[in-house]
């Protein structure tokens, strides 16, 4: 494991379900760790901006999730929302190292996309 104190280990990749999600009980609240069809792996906090649907529970498409409760979509790699709707979710990094999936708990920066 990562000698930063930030990083965490969570598992395998095999832990998390192609096109789905495992839920993270984290210091700062639930995160939802994200598996795509081609196995990357992506995290974000398990709260979607408008509503407060539980991501982990959404619909994983691409690199988009879509929250349950009322289909907003999310893209995985930047925690923005699809337009019409402006909003974001704060977002995590993944590694992959000897097998095991690694999880730093300091959420990225917010960055404005364009």
């Amino acid at each position: 494991m990562k000698e930063d104190q930030d990083w965490v280990d969570v598992g395998t990749i095999e832990d998390v379900p192609p096109r789905g999600a495992r839920l993270i009980k984290a210091p700062q609240g639930p995160v939802a760790l994200f598996r795509t069809a081609d196995d990357v792996l992506f995290a974000l906090d398990d709260r979607c901006p408008h509503r407060g649907g539980p991501l982990s529970q959404g619909i994983v498409h691409g690199h988009c999730v879509t929250c349950p409760l009322h289909n907003l979509v999310i893209n995985l790699e930047t925690g923005n929302t699809q337009q019409p709707e402006d909003g974001r979710v704060s977002s995590y990094k993944v590694e992959q190292r000897d097998g095991r999936i690694l999880l730093n708990l300091r959420a990225l920066p917010h960055e404005d996309i364009a």
